[in-house]
């Protein structure tokens, strides 16, 4: 059973950036494409980014070229590198396989505020 556990989350002032961390434990990780998801209150789940098992990646409108995906299948990791931040991207942010078929984590705040 695959585990995902997000960090990096945090209060930052507009404009500033942030470094999210997914781990993942358990076997077939590199072979999936990964994704960062975010639920702001009130809101649906959305997908913000994704990673290929080819390292290829996507991103939705709000967050193109502000955010970068990465990962690195040797730790097992995926990382979401936060830039130029906005008050609309106040939400907690979670990792999971795209599409997502594993049990969610507990996410990580990121909260936007001057």
């Amino acid at each position: 059973q695959v585990q995902l556990v997000e960090s990096g989350g945090g209060l930052v002032q507009p404009g500033g950036s942030l470094r999210l961390s997914c781990a993942a434990s358990g076997s077939g990780f590199s072979r999936n494409s990964m994704g960062w998801y975010r639920q702001a209150p009130g809101k649906q789940r959305e997908l913000v980014a994704t990673i290929t098992s080819f390292g290829s990646t996507h991103y939705a409108d709000s967050v193109k070229g502000r955010f970068t995906i990465s990962r690195d299948n040797g730790k097992k990791t995926v990382y979401l590198a936060m830039n130029n931040l906005k008050p609309e991207d106040t939400a907690v942010y979670y990792c999971n396989t795209v599409p997502a078929y594993l049990t969610m984590g507990q996410g990580t705040q990121v909260t936007v505020s001057s």
